[in-house]
């Protein structure tokens, strides 16, 4: 499809008169409409399209309809209804009255195309360009970020139906894409033994342990058959490439391993691979296992930005969609490379605990002059929890000299430059067995037989000091005090979009699902602001509301 003519930016006099006379009282659609016109232009898509063919509908259109499905949670074929009869929606497309709208399945092709031509971005970041140049956001402000789990549009699944359920998914799109080799070289018995999806629970259960032995190994048996005649010489090239089968081989490699015999042995958990390696369901191969203290999920998680001064509206500035086991740290630089694109990096930027670190308080502040406002992690050993020992910030340092100094006054007997276990630059400094074993202090220092200590690089330790202390103080308290809106932000996206559960199958899709959400949220925030709406503060029960007009 190719794209054509733009699409006019005039409201019809009809669509408009008929408009102004039915919401008398305005509506948020027709205010958007009235403010910024074009919300979007069709040359801003024009990357999408070839040079030549039939006609596409325009896509500034599309891209609008698609963040109205998301501020009301419509299906496609809702919103092509809602496009046909509703007045609001043709004021705001500025479409005449005697439009007939357009198929469903338009926007799906239009999701779809943006996902091929990479260009998930496209919506959020037009919609924040449109928003700086009306003055609803500025730079170098303060800015908060927070994460929240997100469901995978797909089962959580034992490994023992996680293998049946790869085999049965490969036979489906074998069967599609080349049904003719399928009959060639499958087995009769496969149409029956994967017939319906795998629930294996009985068959788990410790009292059938014989009976599960015997299905891992026909499970083996079966998956180690058909992925040989894939790769055989005489079969199709491309059958390899298809991902059901791409899926079944990494499945297959993370459940079994090969035995002298030539069979297949069920792999021990010890012996799978992390959560971040394994694939957890052939239908989103993407979609990973994770846990955050009482919370476990397959899927993926979402981090929010959203700008937070009091005068403009809180607009959601930076959209980040990972892999569910994707740690916060982890996280935070490429929201600032991505904001630094945008030219929107905050002055200050308010996190909680899981974002920061003491290398990222000194880079942010080094690469985008950005300060990190959080708690700072604490010493997690035990002289520091118990009130009573000696945690690391009662020993002197000499960098200089590379010593370390204790409290009762012994000096460290080496000094050496390690790699933790994140591979980060620490040094080890440990003292010597015959001072820590003659000092009186020992019981509050250590219960081995010598203290070490291990301490971040110079510039990262005195950081993480000097933070430790300012987050004592009152003025850090009324400044992370801010950081607590951005989980309504996190509720309101839940509540109305639905954010935490995915709607597609994929890391690529979910992600422009959550921009998408973003973007109608902004929308919602911006309409609130221009019709002069105060922000809603924490919700409370009616009855509370009630109860405290009594005296």
């Amino acid at each position: 499809m190719s794209l054509k003519d733009s699409h006019p930016g005039q409201v019809p006099e009809e669509t408009a008169r008929v408009a102004k006379a039915v919401f008398r009282k305005g509506h948020r659609y027709l205010t958007l409409r009235d403010t910024f016109g074009d919300l979007f232009d069709s040359d801003d898509f024009r990357s999408l399209f070839h040079l030549e063919g039939r006609p596409a509908i325009d896509p500034a259109q599309l891209a609008l309809v698609t963040l109205v499905q998301f501020v009301e949670n419509l299906s496609d074929e809702r919103a092509a209804d809602a496009v046909r009869a509703r007045i609001d929606l043709k004021y705001l497309l500025a479409l005449p009255l005697d439009h007939p709208g357009f198929d469903a399945s338009v926007l799906s092709e239009f999701r779809t195309r943006l996902i091929e031509g990479q260009g998930e971005h496209l919506l959020f970041e037009r919609l924040l360009e449109r928003f700086r140049a009306q003055q609803l956001l500025r730079a170098r402000g303060q800015q908060r970020t927070d994460s929240t789990h997100v469901l995978a549009a797909v089962r959580a699944l034992n490994r023992v139906s996680l293998v049946g359920e790869a085999f049965r998914h490969a036979l489906n799109v074998l069967a599609i894409a080349a049904p003719e080799w399928l009959v060639q070289h499958g087995q009769k018995n496969w149409a029956q033994r994967y017939a319906s999806h795998f629930d294996l629970t009985a068959e788990v259960a410790e009292r059938q342990r014989a009976k599960r032995e015997a299905l891992l190994l026909q499970l083996g048996a079966d998956g180690k058959e058909l992925l040989e005649a894939v790769l055989a010489q005489d079969a199709p090239r491309w059958l390899c490439e298809l991902p059901a089968i791409q899926i079944l081989w990494r499945v297959w490699l993370q459940n079994f391993t090969p035995t002298e015999v030539g069979t297949l042995r069920w792999r021990t958990n010890d012996e799978i691979p992390p959560s971040a390696m394994f694939v957890g369901s052939p239908y989103d191969a993407d979609a990973r296992y994770s846990q955050k203290r009482s919370t476990s999920w397959v899927g993926y998680k979402v981090h929010l930005t959203e700008a937070c001064d009091d005068d403009l509206p809180l607009l959601i500035t930076n959209v980040e969609t990972t892999i569910a086991n994707t740690q916060d740290f982890d996280v935070l630089e490429d929201v600032h490379d991505h904001l630094k694109a945008r030219q929107l990096l905050p002055g200050a930027h308010l996190v909680d605990m899981g974002y920061l670190s003491a290398g990222l308080l000194v880079s942010e502040r080094r690469d985008h002059d950005v300060k990190l406002i959080g708690p700072a992690r604490q010493d997690q050993r035990w002289q520091a929890w118990a009130g009573q020992g000696f945690a690391a910030e009662h020993f002197k340092v000499d960098w200089e000299r590379q010593m370390l100094t204790c409290p009762a006054g012994q000096v460290s007997a080496s000094w050496t430059n390690v790699l933790d276990q994140r591979q980060r630059a620490v040094v080890k400094v440990k003292f010597s067995m015959t001072d820590c074993g003659n000092c009186a202090l020992k019981i509050h220092c250590t219960k081995s037989s010598r203290r070490t200590v291990t301490l971040q690089q110079r510039e990262r330790h005195e950081a993480l000091l000097e933070w430790r202390g300012w987050t004592q103080t009152g003025e850090f308290a009324a400044l992370y005090a801010r950081r607590a809106g951005v989980e309504g932000t996190m509720s309101v996206g839940v509540r109305v979009a639905g954010m935490r559960r995915s709607r597609y199958c994929g890391l690529a899709k979910t992600r422009l699902q959550h921009l998408c959400t973003a973007s109608a949220l902004n929308l919602l925030r911006v309409a609130d602001h221009l019709d002069g709406q105060p922000r809603a503060r924490t919700r409370v029960a009616a009855f509370q509301r009630v109860l405290a007009q009594v005296a």
